[in-house]
């Protein structure tokens, strides 16, 4: 047992040093878009692909409304076709919703876009939308 006392310890200031972003997609994305952002083929997509998404026209809105409104509808990421449910997480605050976007896109997406905001979270709340509207609103990606 005293041989697992440091571990312990370095293993909780490990978890300390998360950041915010980090930690919200613990609790709240990984089970469906996994540990390492590649999805579950045929039901979640993979996460990889989201800074051809945030570079496109409307693509940073799309993505907080994602996160805030979820998915629902058939979806073709990179040729293949996905087709599960992505619950919203209208309770996250909008800065947690920023955090959360920029940890994905920076984390996974390996995108040099400029970092989410709570103000642009804040605005996209104005326009509440259903689950499948919000798949419509997906901006052409290339």
């Amino acid at each position: 047992m005293k041989r697992l006392l440091p571990l312990l310890g370095f293993l909780g200031l490990l978890a300390l040093a998360q950041s915010p972003g980090a930690k919200l997609y613990s609790a709240h994305c990984q089970s469906c878009h996994q540990a390492n952002g590649q999805g579950i083929p045929g039901v979640f997509p993979p996460l990889t692909h989201l800074d051809k998404v945030v570079q496109a026209k409307g693509g940073r809105e799309y993505l907080i409304r994602v996160v805030l409104y979820g998915l629902q509808g058939p979806l073709t990421v990179e040729g293949k076709t996905y087709n599960g449910v992505m619950p919203p997480f209208r309770q996250l605050k909008d800065q947690e919703v920023a955090d959360v976007l920029n940890y994905v896109l920076t984390t996974f997406a390996k995108s040099k876009a400029k970092p989410t905001t709570a103000a642009e979270v804040k605005a996209a709340r104005a326009k509440a939308l259903s689950p499948q509207d919000v798949l419509k609103s997906r901006p052409p990606v290339k």
